[in-house]
């Protein structure tokens, strides 16, 4: 029995001990306020939320005009920050001016990608690598943590029939069972949030400190459902809901300098696969919508996510991140996604 109890302990202390370390190493930083509308609208909706912002600051001013079927045209090529900037130059790129594959190039550009990396080192978003990595050992642990507890319950029998043998071997592991089990929920509890509690607060105070609000701000902080102009609103919806790259994305480390070739951009990753609530319209998605699969991409569409950290859509935010939030690499949201 002794034998048993010591087994107990020599392989429960070091997965407890994994799990909390896994546990204290999500959303770390230094916290601190949000500077702009775009990095609230990335922590709400993922860069899919960032991408609808921009969009509605240039329609509401006259820079930007959206008509049907979703074509997008420049009415004054001026731009007052480098997201706007962002939108510009790859509408300027576009063969089309489609609204769909517009958002999907402008979610993968470096401005919007580093808004993520941004709100990531300072502990307000967590990154889709890390919890990728403490869902995958929260699962597995916390599942040999059950079957622990299961053989140290049928080891106890015996102790129960014969009340004058020892203490109840159950007894006896029940400190470390406690503790694995306990950092195996806490850590897997943790590792769904997309946002950290700094994150949270920051863009309740940054909302709170809005004095003048316009359409751009009123999707950063609500999502589509707030924009005032039902035409552009459900254009924006529809190119979430229905554009799908016609292939996986990725990201290269160096960022492109403009969007010179539609083909270059193509071979670059999400590291923000983002994650947005299904719920908007496809408010985030890599591709639109807020679904993402696969290691390292990002599909777009759909409303569905399958694990790991990424803007999917970016994003949300939402997805099976990879190196890119899509699923949950490098330094990547899609996993788990945002509400609208």
């Amino acid at each position: 029995m002794t034998g048993f109890v010591l087994f107990y302990y020599l392989i429960g202390v070091p997965a407890a001990a994994v799990l909390f370390v896994k546990l204290s190493r999500l959303g770390r930083g230094p916290g601190g306020r949000i500077h702009d509308r775009y990095e609230a609208a990335f922590l709400n909706g993922g860069p899919a939320r960032v991408v609808d912002t921009a969009i509605a600051s240039l329609q509401a001013d006259g820079r930007l005009a959206v008509g049907g079927p979703g074509i997008v045209r420049v009415l004054r090529p001026t731009a007052h920050d480098p997201v706007e900037r962002a939108v510009l130059q790859e509408l300027a790129g576009a063969a089309s001016g489609a609204l769909g594959p517009l958002r999907f190039a402008v979610m993968r550009h470096p401005a919007v990608q580093e808004t993520g990396d941004a709100l990531a080192a300072r502990g307000l978003l967590m990154e889709p690598g890390p919890r990728r990595s403490a869902r995958t050992w929260s699962s597995f642990l916390g599942t040999l943590g059950v079957m622990a507890t299961l053989f140290a319950l049928m080891f106890t029998l015996p102790d129960l029939i014969d009340p004058g043998r020892n203490l109840p071997f159950v007894v006896l592991v029940l400190p470390v069972l406690a503790a694995w089990l306990t950092g195996a929920i806490l850590c897997g509890a943790r590792a769904r949030r997309r946002i950290t509690p700094a994150g949270y607060a920051a863009v309740a105070a940054f909302g709170r400190a809005q004095a003048h609000v316009d359409p751009g701000l009123l999707v950063a902080l609500q999502g589509l459902r707030s924009l005032p102009d039902p035409v552009l609103r459900e254009q924006l919806a529809t190119a979430a809901r229905t554009y799908r790259p016609a292939r996986p994305v990725t990201r290269s480390a160096a960022p492109s300098s403009s969007s010179s070739s539609s083909q270059d951009a193509a071979l670059l990753p999400v590291m923000w696969c983002a994650a947005a609530a299904g719920g908007e319209g496809g408010g985030g998605g890599c591709g639109g919508g807020s679904s993402c699969s696969g290691s390292s991409s990002c599909s777009g569409g759909g409303s569905s996510c399958s694990s790991s950290s990424g803007s999917c859509s970016s994003s949300s935010s939402s997805c099976s991140s990879s190196s890119s939030s899509c699923s949950s690499s490098s330094s990547s949201s899609c996993s788990s996604s945002s509400s609208s």
